[in-house]
């Protein structure tokens, strides 16, 4: 299969732009459930026209329901797909499991593609959705060649990769840092990108951009995405203006079509439509570093020659046409009659009048051949025909072109004509209640030493990160229940490790892990340990929940970007967790932003991080307030960078009656002592002692 060209679309003249530039399809957004919820977007009517402006140049459209959504959205989500496919839309982009659910069992037809804001990084988690029904897995920014090939090649899914355009620094999907510092939240296509602001390391605020990444250019590697038989190449640039999207799309068709790398004036034009400083092409190759980062002035000049010219071209339309070819006959005593056709099968016909005997000039198949092939105006051109006219006959000229205009108006119906799907109605959700009266308290830690001081007081589980159970041989004795939690980021060739590992933590007594991904279930199934959904998982709403309960998930951690209303009125078909104490992650970088600063040097020491690493030390990023952010090792030689205060819900009663079984402290900078303080604190309701936020409780996001 060809490398399809996906191209954005944020606004009209802007699919107009991708259309006449070359592209294979575009996506686009139209509601208010998309991930580029500021972007122009597409009214109703507007919509439709792009769906056949797109289908009838032979482009795919595919719409963007990439959002968390609420129980209240889930049936406006559902209305919006359904109109969209009986419109003809190509694909929908799904995050939200529950939406994901809802849509493969009401339009079993329409096609869903698993939008990079699921997280999906690994075959195993591209295997889950496509086994679910996702025909398309749009995989995570980070994935290397490698890692990208080895999907490919594990997984039957159509497998598509971001080509060119802005890196978000977190993984997507995972990103809280504009949800929890301005309510502007990533994962519902607010985000405010923080991630461009200047931040200091280990110290104030300065003209350093640790987190803003270069763009990604990958216009250079096209022969390595087909001959790993990936199917979609994707452009970013929901935001940009149409100019943009003209001459990004025009530069990739061209080096599709023609099989070849860019020329250094091609290069330069990418360049000066946008970049960072340049570009990166380091994530496809597998390597990190400072040399990744970048930033953008604000004052950097617009390239008006070269957008001017690009505006030029597709604003005349023509750029873009369907080659056609026609049969025409023209007989004495019958109704001209005219057979279009294109090279993708469509056939069309039309009649006009009889022919009426020539009083002059009789009609040639020369002269009607000619008047046939005039197609300016319209979406068509000619590529060749053929009439069989008798002698002696005429045809006035309004007659022929009525029967062109009849017959390529039919030959665009044709093209356009939306495929049959089945609608069905939507099972109601189980007759199950797992709310509980009043929340045990659990606890997940990130040393031993917190752990081991957190025993006494029995909380229901202590979660631990599964390096930290590689490391012992045998559990102290607890009442409670042992849990794992796995890497939230790791790749497929990881995962022989993780599962020696899990295979000793079962043997130590682990009886559950946390699974924070898609891709975790696999292993886990295959480990025989009981699953605990996450908070990576983003559970937004009840049909997310009835999701995670049929994939066999004995209980799951709700997002906390929701309000308490939201988690109280979420359906608790299994039991449900909440987050009430602790730094919640803003970030999971693949960069680790301490050797980016400092260097580590941890090039061959592995996957797990080596306890004298020095990203193991207290380390933290200062915003422009003085608000510090601790950074966290995560396995593979990230960062997770952790909110500047903890939630504090102790002295709160919310928490107690939203109907959940468990509620989380999540303890990560916290001292040993310290630990079991705030769990006595969460016995007895006690008010806070130092600097705290109530996170998205109360507040909530847009």
């Amino acid at each position: 299969m060809a490398l399809e060209l996906l191209s954005p679309a944020g606004s009209p003249e802007a699919l107009r732009a991708a259309v006449q530039s070359g592209c294979g399809a575009v996506y686009l957004g139209w509601g208010n459930f998309n991930a580029r919820r500021s972007a122009k977007n597409f009214s109703d009517e507007e919509f439709a026209d792009a769906i056949r402006y797109c289908h009838l140049r032979g482009v795919r459209v595919f719409l963007t329901l990439n959002t968390l959504l609420t129980d209240r959205e889930l049936p406006l989500a559902l209305d919006a797909a359904r109109t969209a496919c009986r419109l003809g839309v190509d694909s929908v982009l799904v995050q939200d499991w529950g939406l994901f659910a809802l849509l493969r069992e009401a339009l079993p037809d329409l096609p869903l593609h698993a939008s990079t804001q699921m997280s999906v990084f690994t075959a195993g988690g591209a295997n889950e959705v496509y086994g679910d029904g996702c025909e398309r897995v749009v995989i995570a920014r980070e994935c290397s060649r490698e890692d990208t090939a080895a999907i490919c090649k594990a997984c039957p899914a159509e497998i598509e990769i971001f080509g060119h355009g802005a890196l978000c620094m977190c993984y997507s999907g995972q990103c809280e840092m504009s949800a929890l510092i301005g309510g502007r939240s990533g994962n519902r296509g607010t985000c405010a990108q923080p991630c461009r602001l200047p931040y200091g390391f280990n110290g104030p605020a300065k003209n350093t951009y640790p987190l803003s990444l270069k763009d990604n250019c990958l216009a250079d590697r096209i022969s390595d995405m087909e001959r790993m038989d990936v199917s979609c190449l994707k452009l970013e640039g929901r935001m940009k203006r149409p100019e943009y999207v003209a001459v990004i799309t025009d530069i990739y068709a061209r080096l599709i079509r023609e099989g070849r790398k860019p020329t250094a004036a091609e290069k330069k034009d990418l360049e000066l439509a946008f970049s960072r400083s340049g570009f990166t092409a380091d994530y496809w190759q597998g390597r990190h570093g400072p040399a990744m980062f970048g930033t953008r002035p604000e004052n950097t000049p617009e390239p008006k020659e070269l957008f001017a010219a690009a505006r030029a071209k597709y604003e005349k339309d023509d750029a873009r046409t369907v080659p056609i070819h026609f049969s025409c006959s023209c007989q004495a005593g019958q109704p001209v009659s005219l057979t279009v056709w294109d090279d993708d099968g469509h056939v069309a016909a039309a009649e006009g009048p009889i022919p009426e005997p020539a009083q002059n000039k009789a009609l040639t198949a020369t002269d009607l051949e000619f008047r046939l092939q005039k197609t300016g105006g319209t979406a068509f051109r000619c590529t060749d025909g053929s009439a069989d006219v008798a002698d002696g006959l005429f045809l006035s000229a309004g007659a022929v072109n009525a029967l062109r205009r009849d017959a390529l108006a039919a030959l665009e119906n044709a093209r356009c004509a939306v495929p049959v799907r089945r609608e069905q109605d939507f099972s109601p959700l189980p007759n199950l209640d797992c709310t509980a009266d009043t929340p045990a308290l659990t606890v997940s830690v990130t040393t031993w030493a917190q752990a081991e001081a957190l025993l006494p007081l029995s909380p229901a589980h202590i979660d631990l990160p599964l390096e930290l159970l590689a490391e012992r041989d045998a559990l102290p004795d607890f009442a409670g229940e042992w849990c794992a939690i796995l890497p939230r980021i790791w790749r497929d060739r990881n995962e022989p490790q993780l599962r020696t590992w899990l295979a000793h933590a079962k043997k130590l007594g682990v009886t559950s892990a946390l699974a924070g991904n898609i891709g975790h279930l696999p292993l886990l199934r295959d480990a025989g340990l009981t699953i605990r959904g996450d908070f990576g998982l983003n559970v937004f709403n009840s049909r997310s929940l009835d999701y995670l309960r049929r994939k066999e998930l004995s209980s799951a951690c709700l997002s906390f970007e929701l309000r308490f209303p939201q988690m109280r009125d979420i359906q608790k078909l299994i039991p449900a967790e909440a987050i009430v104490y602790g730094r919640l992650p803003l970030m999971i970088t693949e960069n680790c932003l301490v050797q980016n600063e400092t260097g580590c040097h941890l090039s061959e020491a592995g996957d797990a991080v080596p306890q004298q690493a020095p990203c193991r030390k207290p380390n933290d990023l200062q915003d422009r307030t003085g608000a510090k952010f601790p950074l966290l090792p995560a396995y593979g030689h990230r960062t997770e960078i952790q909110n500047s205060a903890p939630v504090w819900l102790a002295d709160k009663p919310e928490w107690k009656h939203c109907g959940l079984t468990y509620a989380r402290l999540r303890f990560t900078t916290e001292a040993p002592a310290e630990c079991a303080d705030i769990f006595r604190a969460y016995q007895t309701g006690a008010p806070a002692s130092g600097p705290f936020t109530r996170g998205l409780y109360y507040r909530g996001v847009d």
